[in-house]
């Protein structure tokens, strides 16, 4: 080995983010790999994500794997997923003071729905008003959302945590989950052809 070179990966950490390109997602949904941080842990993997509707960006996020053999203070285990999904909304939709417990539990309810155990979860739901002034009093004022959620993993195999990831963006996005016994289609970005709406 020379200067500079890491020494390769543990396997299960190569294992786990092998997986995060397992899951099966919407066609709504585009997934692509991100640069992870390198400070948080010594092992570290990202992906990202848009929600489209036709040409139309609804919501955005990442998905952050973790792995410090030695585990961290809090994180239950050497895995820890860290998402982050922003998505525009409605006004009076932001202004709910319900919003916050609900969006929380669209993430709680899809792991539970795609059998994604973990332990030691935790986030914050935020809202934002964006207003324009001086040459920008003529844009409109948008509302988002975001939230920003971690958790221990149970498992290596994380296609479940992913799926359950992208159904929380696609509630956010205003999309309705799929019922459990139906399949998305798969579809190609750049075909033409392909119809987000189905």
């Amino acid at each position: 080995m020379t200067l500079g070179d890491q020494p390769p990966a543990p396997p299960a950490f190569t294992r786990a983010a092998e997986s995060l390109r397992l899951a099966e997602v919407r066609p709504e949904i585009e997934l692509e790999d991100l640069p992870a941080p390198q400070r948080l842990a010594p092992y570290s993997a990202a992906i990202g994500a848009s929600v489209y509707r036709d040409d139309d960006e609804l919501a955005v996020g990442r998905l952050i794997l973790l792995y410090d053999p030695d585990g961290q203070r809090g994180w239950e285990g050497p895995f820890r997923l860290v998402a982050y999904v922003r998505a525009d909304m409605e006004p009076e939709i932001t202004s709910d003071p319900l919003l916050g417990p609900v969006v929380w539990s669209w993430l709680t309810e899809a792991l539970e729905a795609h059998q994604a155990d973990y332990s030691a979860a935790g986030g914050t739901v935020t809202r934002a008003v964006s207003e324009g002034f001086g040459n920008k009093a003529d844009d409109p004022v948008t509302t988002e959302l975001e939230l920003r959620a971690s958790w221990s993993p149970a498992q290596e195999d994380l296609s479940g945590h992913v799926a359950a990831w992208c159904d929380l963006m696609c509630l956010a996005a205003g999309i309705p989950p799929l019922p459990p016994d139906v399949a998305a289609l798969p579809r190609r970005r750049d075909d033409p052809e392909s119809d987000r709406t189905k």
